[in-house]
């Protein structure tokens, strides 16, 4: 089966690089998947959105991510994030407390990483 090159990239450190034979990716145009031969693009990914990627080998890898792009080319697909975390690198009582917070950047990350939580149980991610 044809493969993509992944690459998913925060601001301050790379998350996950590889071969994988899908990614899916919340943008500002809604939810988009990525296979290999996809058209190049130019996404805006939205500020508390998730990120979900099915490594050649392994199990599916879903992320918390925050604000950044999406680009696709025959290349490669990079995700470049303004933050992103692991979904089980996320504490759910303290993302439940954090949807009261009066920041709107902590609310934001708060939401993205229960929904990376939920999507992780959904696709049997670790």
């Amino acid at each position: 089966m044809p493969k993509i090159t992944v690459e998913l990239v925060a601001v301050d450190h790379m998350l996950w690089s590889g071969e994988a034979e899908s990614l899916v990716a919340e943008t500002t145009e809604g939810e988009i998947g990525i296979l290999p031969g996809h058209e190049p693009l130019l996404g805006q990914l939205v500020d508390n959105g998730i990120v979900v990627i099915r490594p050649a080998e392994g199990e599916p890898k879903v992320a918390a991510v925050q604000g950044g792009f999406l680009s696709v080319s025959q290349e490669k697909t990079t995700v470049l994030a303004d933050f992103a975390v692991w979904a089980d690198e996320v504490d759910e009582a303290k993302a439940e407390e954090d949807l009261s917070s009066d920041d709107e950047l902590t609310q934001a990350r708060a939401t993205a990483g229960l929904k990376a939580l939920r999507r992780a149980a959904s696709v049997g991610a670790r």
